[in-house]
Order: structure tokens, then C-alpha cells, then sequence
């Protein structure tokens, strides 16, 4: 058996372990919340329009109703000069009459003013609102715009990947796409030797296809990750338990690939998960697994987000 880690190895590589998983955990969180925020934003939408609606409908009113409160002055006024012409005491009660009409227009002018220095402001307040929003729309769209490219790159990776290991799909092999990142399984019967954690030279071949395939690749994060199934292993030996076997099987596979020509080492990750994370309960083969998560790198999805 070649390769040994020691104990502070072992825990900085439980360390980036976890790291990883506060990592990807943020990222779901972040894509959950700019998900609540775009829904957010169409409900703001479609408000202000009912808003901007309704604003619409009362200066149509007011504005009929300032036309009729003109022809009921101008009416007055006409009732005036003819009361005018009467009899004093008989003009007299017109005429106070005619003043408390007056007064009552004056009244309702000044409400109609106030209404419209109402509508006015918060015409205004509308105007700015969609402006905001069509800003925040534009930052959604191009977000989302980031989300639909990244995903469209890791289609077209699954497919490379699909055609590179064609010849392994079916034999313990899967590709598949999940969240924007292509999962590479591979059972652990396909690389090791019952027990070993050393690749045998069938595991090599087909590595190298796979790491000349990352090879091509840009703006990528590869993590390599090791599983066993949950039957105890206990040695007195280096791997002691399942935990130090996953990580050596990770870190044997992830030597492999760092040394494909044009693989830069600086985007690998190595991890073990021991047994914790099965994927068929009832069929332990399965669960004793390699899985290569090619992830593409969110450092612009990130920028936008700060903005």
C-alpha cells in the first residue's frame, strides 16, 4: 500500500471537508434567496401596476369633477347678475346665498388641490419605485441569464464526459447533471482491489480518460470525494477505519488526475465521507463509491450578488 496521512493530514483534510460543506450549503442558501427575491420582485410588479391603475382612474374623475364644479361657478355667477337686477331685500338674501355657494366652491377647490398635490407625490414616488424596479428586474435577468449559461456548460460537460467514459456507463459507472454541477460515480470495484485503497491499472486507464477531460475544462472546482459502505472496518494498520479508507481512496484518485497533462492541481479537493452518505441502502456495492463533482466556479454570480 503506497501513500500514508498522518493524524494533522487527516484532520486538515476533515477541515476542508467541512469547509466544503458550510461552502455549498451558503451557495444553496444564496440561490434560495435570490429565488425568493425574483418572486419578490414580480409581486412588487404587479402591484405598482394596480396602483398606477387605479392613480389613473382618479385623475380621470378629478379631473370631471373640476370641469363640473367650473360650470357651477360660472352658473352662480350668471344667477348673480340676474338677482342683481331684483329687489334689494330679495338681492340681498340671494346675495348671501350666492356667498355661501361661493365659499362651498372654494371649499371644494381647495380639496380638489390638495387631491391633486396629493396624486402628484405619489405619482412621483411611482415614477422612482419603477425605477427601482426595473434596475433590480435588470440585476434578475442577468442573474438568472448566469444561472441559464452555467447550466448550459454543464450539460455540454456531462456529454463530454458521457462520450470520454462511454465505454464504462452501465458497468458501475454514472454521469449526471444535479444544481449546475456534473457528478462522476464510479464504484469502487471499478478502481481498487477489495479492501486497497491503491488504483489498479484498469482504475488508471480509465482516470486518465476522465482527467483528460478536466484537462479541456476551465473555470472549474473538482471535488473528489470517497465513500465506503457502513460494514466496520477496524486494522491495526494505515487505513485503521472507514473514515481513513474514503479519504485515501479520495487522495489516490485525485493523484491520478493531477497528473494528466494540463490538469492544474490548484482546483482539485480531495475528501473522505466514510459510510454517511449512502446512496442505495440496501445495496452496499453501490455505496462504495468514488464521486468527481466537477462544479463550475461562481466568482461572477458571487459579484453580482454583492452589487
Amino acid at each position: 500500500m503506497s501513500g500514508c496521512v498522518t493524524a494533522k493530514q487527516f484532520e486538515e483534510l476533515q477541515g476542508r471537508c467541512d469547509q466544503i460543506d458550510k461552502e455549498n450549503t451558503t451557495l444553496l442558501l444564496n440561490s434560495q434567496d435570490v429565488e425568493i427575491e425574483v418572486v419578490e420582485l414580480r409581486g412588487q410588479v404587479a402591484t405598482l401596476t394596480e396602483v398606477r391603475t387605479e392613480l389613473a382612474a382618479d385623475t380621470s374623475r378629478m379631473g370631471r369633477f373640476v370641469a363640473d364644479s367650473k360650470d357651477e361657478i360660472r352658473r352662480l355667477r350668471d344667477l348673480n347678475d340676474a338677482l342683481t337686477d331684483q329687489s334689494g331685500g330679495r338681492l340681498s338674501t340671494l346675495n348671501a346665498e350666492n356667498r355661501a355657494l361661493l365659499e362651498d366652491v372654494q371649499k371644494i377647490r381647495k380639496e380638489l388641490q390638495d387631491r391633486e398635490d396629493a396624486l402628484i407625490a405619489l405619482e412621483k414616488d411611482l415614477i422612482k419605485r419603477s425605477a427601482d424596479l426595473e434596475s433590480r428586474s435588470a440585476r434578475v435577468e442577468e442573474l438568472e441569464d448566469l444561472l441559464a449559461s452555467r447550466e448550459r456548460a454543464a450539460e455540454a460537460l456531462r456529454k463530454r464526459l458521457e462520450r470520454a467514459l462511454l465505454g464504462f456507463e452501465g458497468r458501475g459507472l454514472k454521469v449526471e447533471q444535479r444544481n449546475g454541477k456534473v457528478y462522476v460515480s464510479l464504484e469502487a470495484e471499478l478502481l481498487f482491489p477489495s479492501g486497497s485503497a491503491e488504483v489498479d491499472n484498469k482504475g488508471r486507464g480509465l482516470l486518465a480518460q476522465l482527467g483528460a477531460v478536466i484537462a479541456e475544462q476551465h473555470g472549474l472546482e473538482i471535488i473528489i470525494e470517497g465513500h465506503t459502505d457502513s460494514d466496520n472496518l477496524v486494522s491495526p494498520n494505515f487505513p485503521h477505519n472507514n473514515w481513513e479508507l474514503s479519504v485515501l481512496r479520495a487522495t489516490s484518485v485525485l493523484a491520478i488526475i493531477r497528473d494528466q497533462p494540463g490538469v492544474d492541481p490548484s482546483i482539485l479537493t480531495a475528501s473522505g465521507r466514510s459510510e454517511y452518505h449512502p446512496v442505495d441502502p440496501k445495496d452496499k456495492s453501490r455505496n462504495r463509491r468514488i464521486e468527481v463533482i466537477l462544479a463550475p466556479k461562481l466568482d461572477a454570480l458571487f459579484d453580482l450578488l454583492d452589487e
